[in-house]
């Protein structure tokens, strides 16, 4: 089941009642964030965190999240220095030609300050709407946390956002009230 070009805006309310509301792996996702933002390529370093989700990937990383979320750090710093209105800050999670084992779906992660407030937007080319897509909405509101201006709005972009056919009827269950519905990843 998919949809296409999609476009999912969240206001700071809306991301406290989805955080407040269901289950999420909080700190799984945090040391997730802080080991791509380290650069950290080795999945050894994610399963000592409790990430095991990458395992099908093999031992390393390759051209993958930490290679362009190592350039956030220095990006959020320029952004809390500058703080420019006028000016679009952009991560670009694009290819490199280098061989890979798990494109980034999230593509670009860009930051815009209106009026002292940031406006996060983003694209995401490709999302899976009951595994990856919540992970991906905490990092940025993670990431968001990091800049020093109060938030207005996150908004994604969605290429194809989708659910795969194996993981419809647990879907339903998790709609339904069940949070403890375990999901088969698709790779």
């Amino acid at each position: 089941m998919y949809l296409l070009n999609e476009q999912l805006h969240l206001s700071p309310l809306d991301l406290l009642d989805i955080f407040e509301g269901h289950n999420i792996a909080r700190k799984k996702l945090r040391n997730e964030l802080s080991l791509f933002m380290a650069g950290e390529r080795d999945l050894t370093k994610y399963r000592e965190a409790g990430i095991n989700w990458w395992d099908y990937c093999g031992q390393i990383l390759i051209n993958s999240y930490p290679t362009y979320f190592e350039k956030l750090p220095a990006l959020i710093e320029q952004i809390n220095r500058e703080k420019r209105s006028s000016k679009n800050y952009v991560l670009f999670l694009g290819s490199t030609g280098a061989e890979t084992n798990q494109a980034p779906c999230l593509s670009l992660i860009q930051f815009q300050l209106d009026d002292g407030e940031l406006v996060l937007s983003a694209y995401q080319r490709s999302s899976d709407a009951n595994l990856g897509l919540p992970a991906d909405i905490y990092h940025l509101y993670l990431i968001a946390r990091q800049i020093e201006a109060p938030l207005k709005s996150i908004t994604l972009n969605l290429g194809n956002v989708h659910i795969y056919a194996n993981n419809v009827e647990r879907t339903r269950e998790l709609l339904a009230g069940n949070e403890a519905v375990r999901f088969d990843l698709n790779v």
